[in-house]
Formats: structure tokens, C-alpha cells, sequence
């Protein structure tokens, strides 16, 4: 992976977006369904895509927003639908083009009573709160996101009303009705203008901010992070979360400092991510090198993405921890504080997560369950409260309320940043050197993922990877114990392959959010042992690539 020698660095004036011209592309751009790249797709979560390259135009937002409506249909969904948005310069057109869809369709919708952003997380939390006790006249939602992508992405993702992202017979379903109407011209979809649709008798105001924050108590101990006057700093990366973070520092009286109030589309605050592409990624050191640079004047300070479904924790002892070194801490700190989860409240971690995970929760004496990458697939333990703690290695994750009942079924970047401040009230310690002493009870490891561009031939090669593309024995020295395509924890296909020895392992699969491939590698032992790894992982690519159909 080449780092870009603007990595780190304050964005140039020349690699920002022009704006107009990206709000222009929207609305003059057709998308042609022919071809693949200009169709409605949904990846891990949701539709993304530019204007500039016809991949995210009107006409997809107004054709997936009335197919959700014939879904919804559908699936019997006849409760309030909530919609938010985050900061990024194509959500808001894309809420207007939404919400002209949903009013011509009649929908109950649940808009921001601020008329200002809505994380994701937000969207989750209301989804379950209004659902809690119904059986009958259920509600969903949409965010619209591209998440931490670069600013030129629009996003557009579909909650069903388990308040978590789309399973994929939903989502190839809405695909299908989509890109069968943008076929069609867009003649069969129901809208009115928007003006209409803002003043319409179906389009409700909703206090988000509010009724998240006030809940915020049932999951993380607010009480001890005020009580400690544990002082925090919070980057929200120009986000949807900036409201919210003063919000909670007032309601409950904590000494926590915003240091960056600015919204821009551009986001040329931001310094660059690893590959001279501006990413509001809270997991990067590049992207949070200006939060890092303040780490000694904090206890602890974290940051989140744009929608805040990402945490990112700067500890005053080590500086930006990699988010797998935090879910490892997470789980340990939670399953020794939280006295009202069951014994059998399993760990939940996705198959491309550290090791570190594993022996975390073994010492705790705790089931774990491997799933894909995907954070649909930790929904139904959320619900029923057999997982109390679910994440990912790019830095996504949420957790129980603390009487063990569900919090929100979709990644939280809010309530992560919070615990690393209950962990360090709590225990006088930040959540740095509490890695540190995971690490001399299980050990050190090594981790490192590698992403590299591919086409969507490439991705669909790798998806297909299994078993037989690994013809040695050993890894990296080691005999190899498993080559696994299914994730251990609910035998579903894992889109790619795994390879396991005892001190090391390794996963390929493509992206299913952006055009590269994603390799991961860990190892338990030291450098040399983890290149060994990559390259041997490599290899194995590399021979996937070359392979005529």
C-alpha cells in the first residue's frame, strides 16, 4: 500500500470538491441502465455513489425511495418512516428528491424537527424506541450517507424496522425495483413538488437530538464521567454529530470540549488520508492527525465519521489506538462493569477482527460469534440480547443498554467515544493503557489490512475465492488449521477466504462498499512473521487475479 506524501497533511485548495458543480451533476445527470456502474447497487449497507460519474444521480434517489415505498407495501411496513441525513454536499438534495417521493406515496415521515442532521445511529435508537412493544404498524428508515467516504459520494441506505442495515433479500429486492423504474423513465414513480411535500399532512417533525441524548444514561455512565470531571476533546470530523456532542456536554454537565463546530461540504478542515484522498475516517491516523496533535491536552478525546457510525479514540497515554486495540479493551471493561447482562450475553466480532478479540473473550469465559463483514449480521442477537457487544475492524460498533435490553441495531459511533470516557473516569486509566495491559496477559499482536484498487471483475474473482486457492500446507512457517469461506458464528459466506494457523492468519475478499480488494493480516509473533503473511496472502491474490474464467 503506497502512502501518498500528502498523508497527513492539510488538504490542498486544488483537490477540493466544486461543489455546484457536483449539486449540478445531480440533477442534469442520467444515469444509463445498461450500464453497470450507473445502476442502482447496493453494497455492505446501502446505495453510493458520485454525480460526476452518473453512479448517485436524482434519478436513482427518486427511483430507490419509491421502490422502498413498494416494499414497504410489500412487507405489510405501515408505521412512520424516520429519515436523516448527514453533512455531506449530495444528502441534502438527496432528502429533497426523497421526501418529494415519500409524500406522493403518502408516507408518514419523521424529519428533523431542527431541520438539521441526523446520525445514523440516531435513526436506529428511533426506529426501536417507537417499535418497542408493537407487533402491528411498524416503523423504518433511511439515512443518507456514504458514511466516512470522500466528499464527493452521496449515499442512500434503507433500515427495515429492526433498526439495522438491510439484509441482502431486501436489498437485492429494492435493487431490482429500482433499477427496473429508472429503465422505465421513471414513469411509475409517485412525487410531488417539494414544497408540497415539506407542508404535506404526512410529514412530521421529530425532536432526534433530544430523545437520543435524554436515553443516553441507560447505556453509558454519564454520572461517573461528570463526577470524575474527566476532561474530554471531540473532533466530529464536520459530521451530523456536531449538535449532538455539545448537547451531551450541557445536559450532563461534562467537561467536554468540541474542538471543531465547522460544517463543510468541501471538508477542507481535514488533513489527507493515506492515499491523498480526503476521508473522514476517525480509525486513520492520517485523517485524525490534527486530533492526535491535541491528545496532551485531554484525559481522552475521540472523534466520530460523518454520519457517526465510527468511533475514534485518542488516548493521552498512546494517541489514536487502532480500533481493533479498543473493541479488545471494550470488551473487557464492559463485561466486568455491566452486572445486569447474563452470563450467556455472548462477544460479537466480524471474521476480519483481531485475534485479540478471541482471547479477551475466552478469559472472560464468553461465547463468541465470528460473522462476516457486515453489520446486518449482529442484528438479531441485538434484539435479543444474546450479544451484548458487537464490532468491527474498521472501527464500527455498539453495545447493550446497561440492563441488557437493546440500544441500537446499527453501528454507534457515539456511544463507544462515550465508554472510553466511562472506562477512563471509572478506572483512572485511559483506554491506552489498558491495551497495554491486555497485551502482557494475551500477548502482542500485529495487525495490518492492505487495500489495492480492483475492478468489479477483480471483486467478483476474489468473492469466489475458496479453499483450493491455498495449496501449502503451512502459513508463514505454521501449519495451517483452517481455510475457512463460511464465518464460524452463523455459517454464512464470508465473500472471500481465511486462512488460520496458531500465532497468524490472514483474509482476502473484495470491498463492498468501494472498488479495491481488502487484504488483513495478524500476527502474534513480530514483523518479519506478519510480512510473511502478507506476502504469502498476496500470492494467493494474485494467482485469484491472473485465473481466466
Amino acid at each position: 500500500m503506497e502512502i501518498s506524501p500528502l498523508a497527513g497533511k492539510p488538504a490542498d485548495p486544488s483537490i477540493l470538491i466544486d461543489v455546484p458543480e457536483l449539486l449540478s451533476a445531480y440533477y442534469r445527470g442520467q444515469p444509463d441502465s445498461s450500464v453497470p456502474a450507473q445502476r442502482v447497487v447496493f453494497g455492505t449497507s446501502g446505495h453510493r455513489g458520485c454525480s460526476l460519474d452518473n453512479s448517485f444521480n436524482e434519478a436513482h434517489i427518486l427511483a430507490i425511495t419509491q421502490a422502498i415505498c413498494r416494499y414497504r407495501q410489500h412487507a405489510n411496513i405501515s408505521g412512520p418512516l424516520y429519515i436523516g441525513l448527514d453533512t455531506h454536499a449530495l444528502s441534502e438534495p438527496a432528502l429533497h428528491s426523497a421526501m418529494e417521493v415519500l409524500a406522493g406515496n403518502r408516507i408518514d415521515v419523521m424529519i428533523d424537527g431542527a431541520n438539521s442532521y441526523t446520525p445514523t445511529p440516531v435513526i436506529s435508537h428511533a426506529i426501536l424506541s417507537y417499535n418497542r412493544g408493537r407487533k402491528r404498524g411498524l416503523a423504518d428508515g433511511i439515512v443518507i450517507t456514504p458514511s466516512h467516504n470522500p466528499p464527493r459520494f452521496g449515499g442512500f441506505k434503507y433500515d427495515p424496522p429492526h433498526g439495522g442495515p438491510a439484509d441482502t433479500h431486501v436489498t437485492e429486492w429494492i435493487e431490482r425495483e429500482a433499477n427496473t423504474l429508472i429503465a422505465d423513465g421513471l414513469r411509475k414513480v409517485a412525487r410531488v413538488p417539494l414544497t408540497r411535500a415539506l407542508t404535506a399532512s404526512t410529514t412530521h417533525k421529530h425532536p432526534y437530538l433530544d430523545t437520543y441524548v435524554r436515553d443516553l444514561p441507560s447505556v453509558v455512565d454519564l454520572q461517573a464521567i461528570r463526577d470524575s470531571q474527566v476532561h474530554i476533546g471531540v473532533d466530529p470530523l464536520g459530521g451530523a454529530s456536531v449538535a449532538y456532542w455539545d448537547a451531551i456536554g450541557e445536559r450532563y454537565g461534562l467537561k467536554l470540549e468540541v474542538v471543531n463546530h465547522i460544517i463543510d461540504p468541501k471538508f477542507g478542515f481535514m488533513t489527507v488520508d493515506w492515499d491523498g484522498e480526503i476521508r473522514m475516517d476517525p480509525s486513520s491516523l492520517y485523517a485524525m492527525m490534527r486530533m492526535v496533535s491535541l491528545k496532551d491536552r485531554f484525559d481522552v478525546a475521540f472523534a466520530s465519521d460523518t454520519d457517526a457510525d465510527r468511533h475514534g479514540i485518542v488516548s493521552h497515554s498512546q494517541g489514536l489506538l487502532a480500533p481493533n486495540h479498543y473493541l479488545s479493551v471494550a470488551i473487557s471493561y464492559l463485561f466486568a462493569n455491566r452486572p445486569q447482562w447474563s452470563k450467556a450475553v455472548a462477544v460479537g466480532k466480524t471474521i476480519v477482527s483481531s485475534s485479540m478479540i478471541d482471547r479477551v473473550a475466552s478469559d472472560l469465559n464468553r461465547q463468541l460469534i465470528e460473522v462476516p463483514v457486515g453489520f446486518k449480521w449482529f442484528v438479531e442477537g441485538l434484539i435479543s440480547g444474546s450479544v451484548g457487544f458487537c464490532g468491527e475492524e474498521s472501527s464500527g460498533a455498539t453495545f447493550l443498554r446497561r440492563d441488557s435490553s437493546v440500544w441500537t441495531t446499527d453501528k454507534d459511533g457515539l456511544v463507544p467515544n462515550l465508554l472510553a470516557a466511562e472506562i477512563t473516569a471509572r478506572t483512572g486509566h485511559d483506554p491506552g493503557e489498558h491495551y497495554t495491559r491486555l497485551t502482557a496477559q494475551f500477548g502482542e499482536p500485529l495487525y495490518e489490512r492492505v487495500d489495492a484498487p480492483a475492478t468489479a471483475q477483480q471483486r467478483e474473482k476474489l468473492e469466489q475465492l475458496s479453499p483450493a486457492a491455498v495449496t501449502a500446507s503451512k502459513l508463514a512457517g505454521e501449519p495451517i488449521t483452517a481455510k475457512l469461506t463460511k464465518a464460524p458464528g452463523n455459517d454464512a459466506r464470508i465473500g472471500g477466504l481465511k486462512v488460520i494457523a496458531a500465532s497468524g492468519w490472514f483474509a482476502a475478499r473484495p470491498s463492498g462498499t468501494e472498488s479495491i480488494y481488502k487484504i488483513y493480516a495478524e500476527s502474534f509473533r513480530d514483523r518479519p512473521h506478519l510480512n510473511a503473511i502478507l506476502s504469502e496472502a498476496q500470492e494467493v491474490v494474485n494467482k485469484a487475479l491472473e485465473a481466466r474464467p
